[in-house]
């Protein structure tokens, strides 16, 4: 049977959160890193076989070293997301089938979620953890221009993505031999037209990006218990 592998993101440069942290997913939440929540509900998921853990630099590396399960490879990150996630994947063991591939300043993710995304994939070779968008969005047309888009067919990304690995990395073969630029895998995908499955997510499960998002984390992890 085929191994599943989880790619678990950290080599962000944390531009956004001001200086207030040097590194985000090293930032203290709940008692431990931010990175450590994500890696533990992977690790006690039982669905990963294998870790990968992309890293920024040495120091960073040693400090995650300290919260990640084990066994872990560490692959050193890109300039961008996209470039980190193609150097991992191509670290890949060959009896890898399908890979999880998360942003670890994510770190609500939940157990029983990663369970049923590694029964959705084995099914339909690409799934996406999503929430539908409930705000009116609106496209800029221009000139003060604006069209409503209809949001019942609406859907905002969260990770972790989960695909086989050999759709994956396909996909971002292409992104690389069409010099694009991608914020998330399901556009990689999206580029051979193949299908991808959403489960939708009615839990919070939002990225920390700037200092604002820190108590909100905070709350929500209480909220949890």
């Amino acid at each position: 049977m085929s191994r599943t592998a989880a790619i678990l993101l950290a080599a962000g440069s944390s531009r956004r959160m001001d200086g207030t942290v040097a590194d985000k997913v090293l930032a203290p939440l709940a008692g431990k890193p931010v990175f450590a929540h994500s890696a533990a509900a992977f690790y006690r998921s039982g669905v990963v076989d294998t870790f990968i853990v992309t890293y920024r630099d040495q120091a960073q590396m040693i400090e995650l070293s300290g919260y990640a399960p084990t066994p872990t490879l560490f692959v050193p990150g890109g300039a961008e997301r996209q470039d980190s996630v193609a150097a991992a994947l191509a670290e890949l063991p060959d009896d890898v089938g399908y890979v999880f591939i998360h942003d670890c300043a994510r770190p609500l993710v939940r157990v029983e979620q990663l369970v049923a995304l590694h029964k959705i994939v084995r099914r339909e070779d690409a799934v996406v953890l999503a929430h539908r968008v409930t705000d009116t969005i609106k496209e800029h047309r221009g000139e003060g221009r604006l069209r409503t888009l209809d949001r019942k067919h609406l859907w905002a990304m969260e990770t972790p993505q989960v695909f086989s690995r050999k759709l994956i990395c396909r996909a971002y073969a292409a992104v690389a031999e069409r010099g694009l630029t991608i914020t998330d895998d399901a556009a990689a995908v999206e580029l051979l037209k193949h299908p991808i499955a959403l489960l939708e997510n009615p839990h919070p499960n939002p990225k920390l990006t700037t200092p604002a998002d820190l108590p909100y984390l905070e709350f929500l992890l209480a909220a949890q218990d």
